[in-house]
């Protein structure tokens, strides 16, 4: 695996997932703003990763989408709690702890690394399998 390509990848996946976390705040659907931040997030990141899966298996990667997908999802975490609660989660009253206990931040999760477990199975193993039958 291409560490500084995984991580990169994760770094831009993690900017676009904030982004779309902190401009749901400003387009009021539900009264409950955090549920709509993170319903967003949890819709948009699907793309987002799938795509991202993508673009990391361009170059002929053997790892499995699984320990891509914890890469994502590590570096993401890693950043989350480096930036993203400091600036966005403290200052309006949250914390660390709220932040990581929070089920919905486990779901997410989840998605980052079922989304690149799902593209490797359906892109890159298929692929890798039936060309040894051709």
């Amino acid at each position: 695996m291409k560490q500084l390509r995984a991580i990169g990848i994760a770094i831009i996946i993690w900017i676009l997932g904030v982004s779309i976390y902190s401009v749901s705040f400003y387009i009021p659907i539900l009264q409950d703003l955090e549920l709509q931040a993170n319903i967003l997030l949890s819709l948009g990141i699907l793309p987002i990763v799938w795509f991202a899966s993508k673009l990391y298996y361009r170059t002929k990667s053997t790892i499995k989408g699984y320990y891509l997908g914890l890469v994502f999802f590590l570096t993401a975490t890693i950043l989350d709690a480096l930036i993203t609660v400091p600036v966005l989660i403290v200052p309006n009253g949250g914390t660390h702890y709220s932040f990581f206990t929070a089920a919905s931040f486990w779901l997410i999760g989840l998605e980052f690394i079922a989304a690149t477990t799902m593209y490797w199975y359906t892109k890159v193993f298929s692929i890798k399998n039936t060309s040894n039958y051709l």
